[in-house]
């Protein structure tokens, strides 16, 4: 098998050289499904921006994407379409004006709409952007008081309580809710004939939320005009000061879109240079896939950079390779400097992360900050030049630990979680930024691994007990960003063992013999999406390259010596390297469950060749 190992390696390394960029970066794509294809044809037809060729290839990747029975899937195994994604697919593909509603596709998903309960019973930002278009009555939406923004930090729930990326959609929807912003052109279509029934039923909790609310803002000394409109300026500004250089708001495709129509609710013109420039921003996110336009929900540069070369220099390709030294400047180039939200709940500690994308300046994350610290660390030892850059990344991460133990994503601190009961879909996901396993597990990895921290440093300490806390009955962990309980599971166990937990922790065979379980017949693992659904791991039922390659890296972590298992999964990346079926399309990683999924082109090599080197280095 050794030789079948290197074969491996040499291949996928000889890609990755291949595929690197120019810059030192690598572009590979961040793919999330058709929604933002739909919004985009919908965003250029509503503003008169008849770019035909972007219509029609995003036109002709939808269809390609659309079910038998005319729905559309957020992944392959889903029970069956989902209803706010093929209202959004179907919508756009009026609006498109190159297919009618009597052409079979459509005839098909809107059998599929009227069967399924119709726009009534789709999600909140289906019908939020039915409303901008003129397609939805706002009053039929639930009235959340922009004057949220204006309540004190000694209120109950105040606008930063909701996470970076929560705030950075709901400030521009609070606008367009307020003033009931409705922009119908000869373009929009007509979505009566979708209507069944209305669902307008608010539960006990939501109104109990709104209550409390409303009651906090009456302790406000102000009149109520006067607070509506002080609430508007405060959304506004918030907007305004965290666009990116690019045009973007933070760096995402629906904050930029409801920004967008946001703007002009307030009275700024389609040709205002900040409108126009958040065009531009969300248009330098198409790329390519399959042959086909695809618009990113952002780019994934930083995230792939670090990743890659990290991966590469794990695989034996030296420091000082010309590849690795122009991604490690891309990085270097990458890291932040400018204060961002995160110092909200963080003020003693100066910039140093780095974010996820190319164009991200002021939101950076700690899984990119360790990320791209692992792949600058033989760099930086060879140029002592670089030293600060590695003493303020490192200090970033470890200031972002929560004081229960873990790390979030973004912000310290975001974690009120009853958020979860808000009137928003998938609010538990947009609204909150807790510890998790997967941030926590690899904040630890890097910190057992990559500093000179000694293993009983406080942090490491409370780190590894918040993981063993967390542990769910089974053995496993959720992962919050990836596909799911493999994530976590994997996750927490190289965090574990790079802090010298002993594999015969309790935890830690606990989690082995999980893993151990759920191992297919042919070496690898597959794990559905439907885990996160349902909130328990679901099996795929056929491999996948990332899933094989997270589960046999966290067996190979806490074992000394290699076992069946890890063998043959390592034979599976070996022998399945270079398939080019439905299983590596699937999507790895998600950003809201039930909502919004990511297949990451670069997946497929990043984690085997991790998963390879580390076998060979520990065994061979």
């Amino acid at each position: 098998m050794v030789g079948a190992i290197e074969q491996e390696i040499n291949r996928i390394v000889n890609i990755l050289l291949r595929d690197q960029k120019e810059d030192g970066s690598w572009d590979y794509a961040f793919d999330t499904g058709i929604i933002t294809d739909t919004y985009t044809i919908i965003l250029l037809r509503t503003l008169g921006i008849n770019d035909e060729y972007l219509i029609l290839s995003l036109m002709e990747r939808i269809l390609k994407k659309q079910e038998k029975d005319g729905s559309w899937k957020l992944f392959r195994d889903q029970a069956e379409g989902d209803l706010s994604t093929t209202i959004q697919a179907y919508n756009a593909l009026l609006f498109s004006e190159y297919i009618g509603k009597d052409d079979p596709p459509l005839k098909k998903a809107k059998q599929f709409i009227i069967k399924n309960g119709g726009i009534g019973e789709s999600g909140t930002f289906t019908k939020i952007l039915l409303a901008v278009t003129g397609q939805f009555d706002w009053n039929d939406l639930v009235p959340v008081p922009i004057e949220i923004l204006l309540l004190p930090k000694t209120s109950p729930l105040q606008f930063y309580d909701i996470s970076v990326f929560g705030r950075a959609n709901i400030a521009p929807i609070l606008i367009l809710r307020e003033k009931k912003y409705q922009l119908k052109t000869k373009h929009t279509p007509d979505l009566s004939d979708l209507y069944i029934n209305q669902n307008r039923s608010v539960s006990e909790e939501v109104r109990g939320l709104l209550a409390s609310v409303k009651d906090e803002l009456k302790k406000i000394a102000e009149s109520p005009a006067r607070l509506k409109e002080k609430a508007l300026k405060a959304a506004e500004s918030y907007m305004l000061k965290r666009i990116e250089p690019d045009g973007t708001l933070l760096s995402y495709f629906s904050s930029t879109l409801f920004m967008i129509y946001a703007l002009m609710a307030l009275g700024y013109n389609k040709n205002h240079p900040l409108i126009r420039n958040a065009i531009n921003g969300i248009w330098s996110m198409a790329q390519e896939v399959d042959g086909t336009m695809h618009m990113q929900y952002t780019t994934a540069n930083v995230w792939n950079t670090s990743l890659i070369s990290h991966a590469l220099q794990q695989a034996g390709v030296d420091a000082q390779h010309p590849s690795i030294i122009r991604a490690n400047q891309y990085l270097l180039s990458k890291q932040h400097h400018l204060f961002g939200d995160w110092v909200l709940n963080n003020p003693d500690t100066m910039p140093g992360g780095w974010g996820f994308s190319n164009i991200n300046t002021i939101n950076p994350d700690v899984d990119d900050s360790t990320a791209s610290l692992r792949a600058l660390r033989t760099q930086i030892s060879h140029q002592p030049v670089y030293q600060p850059v590695w003493t303020r990344g490192t200090k970033w991460v470890l200031s972002m630990q929560n004081k229960d133990g873990g790390w979030p994503a973004f912000e310290k601190g975001v974690d009120k979680h009853w958020l979860a009961l808000a009137p928003i879909q998938g609010a538990e996901y947009l609204l909150l930024d807790p510890s998790t396993a997967d941030l926590t597990g690899r904040t630890l990895e890097f910190l057992g691994n990559y500093t000179h921290l000694n293993k009983n440093h406080p942090s490491m300490k409370q780190g590894v007990k918040w993981l063993i806390e967390h542990q769910l009955e089974d053995g496993s962990w959720y992962g919050r960003w990836g596909i799911c309980y493999i994530y976590g599971t994997w996750a927490a166990l190289t965090g574990m063992a790079a802090c010298s937990v002993s594999a015969d922790n309790r935890s830690i065979r606990k989690a082995i013999n999980w893993l151990k379980s759920i191992q297919n017949e042919d070496g690898g693992w597959g794990e559905s999406c439907n885990s996160d659904i349902e909130r328990k791991y679901v099996p795929l039922g056929e491999s996948t390259l990332t899933h094989t390659a997270w589960a046999v890296d966290a067996l190979i972590a806490v074992s000394e010596l290699p076992t069946p298992e890890i063998e043959k999964g390592i034979s599976y990346l070996t022998l399945n390297g270079g398939k080019m079926d439905w299983t590596e399309q699937y999507p790895k990683g998600q950003g809201m469950a039930a909502g919004f999924y990511i297949h990451y082109h670069s997946y497929r090599y990043i984690w085997p060749l991790l998963a390879l080197s580390h076998y060979k280095s520990k065994y061979e």
